[in-house]
């Protein structure tokens, strides 16, 4: 089975970005392994600090390679992690890829914390893809009243600091700042600054990825992904539509929870199977 760094250059070859989806439990990882097994595609699993102590980092590795062992081409991120040592504990217990993630610390501490994970990861000879984030998108995966304060072009990635950023700390794969923002707001998302992607691109030899991807139109999705986006972070659609489905579900007479949860993990599937048709221009 090919790795993740081989899926990423599929990726770039064919146009297309794959999909990530936070989970937080065996009903979300569900659902977006089945709905991937179904349009057959590759999908990354992403996993925030929060979500990881939740769950437990050896037991969503555990549920990752049951999969991958048959057949899926299913790979685990280690998103949003803020100390090297998180990091590292990623890396030991088997993750495919980990998220330093520097963006509110000064340029230097950033780069010097993202430079020692890339270390530590080749130290490894695992294959670990590592990725940074340069400019500010918010950290919230909910709904907002609106915009959070300092999301603003003037805050948006440069491609020289991008280019000067990746050159210095040697990551594999970019997180930008165009537009995008974690959460949802409730007045409606700005648009992605599809012209900043394009040319951050242009100048930097690894793959980009867009965080905060939830609540984008599909036509705004689709021109950052023909404008050089390779991973396309996906995680408060996801939330929502299990809330509301196990609200739903509550409201019947089972007891049993994977019964009641069903309709949870069946409103998950519908964002899973749109976007990652979406992702791959199916």
């Amino acid at each position: 089975m090919k790795t993740l760094r081989e899926y990423l250059t599929w990726a770039e070859e064919e146009r297309v970005a794959l999909g990530h989806f936070n989970i937080s439990d065996s009903e979300g990882f569900k659902a977006v392994v089945e709905e991937a097994k179904k349009l057959n595609v590759p999908v990354i699993i992403g996993v925030s600090e929060g979500e990881r102590d939740f769950i437990g980092i050896s037991e969503v590795v555990a549920l990752v390679k049951a999969e991958r062992a048959r057949g899926l081409p299913v790979f685990l991120n280690a998103d949003h992690t803020y100390s090297v040592e998180k990091v590292k504990l990623a890396i030991d217990a088997g993750f495919d890829a980990v998220i330093i993630d520097g963006a509110a610390k000064s340029l230097e501490e950033n780069v010097a914390i993202t430079h020692e994970c890339v270390s530590y990861a080749k130290s490894k000879g695992s294959g670990v893809v590592v990725e940074a984030e340069l400019g500010f998108i918010g950290q919230s995966s909910k709904v907002l009243e609106s915009i959070p304060e300092g999301v603003s072009l003037e805050m948006q990635t440069k491609p020289e600091d991008a280019k000067k950023f990746i050159e210095e700390t040697g990551i594999d794969t970019f997180a930008p700042s165009v537009g995008n923002i974690h959460g949802m707001v409730k007045g409606g998302e700005p648009n992605l600054n599809i012209e900043r992607i394009k040319a951050i691109a242009d100048v930097v030899n690894v793959p980009l990825v867009l965080h905060g991807a939830s609540g984008n139109s599909d036509v705004d999705i689709l021109s950052a992904i023909n404008a050089g986006i390779r991973i396309v972070h996906i995680n408060t659609e996801i939330r929502l539509a299990y809330k509301a489905g196990v609200e739903e579900g509550l409201k019947s007479d089972e007891i049993a929870p994977y019964k009641f949860l069903a309709k949870g993990v069946e409103e998950m599937k519908k964002v899973v199977r749109d976007r990652l048709k979406l992702f791959n221009k199916l």
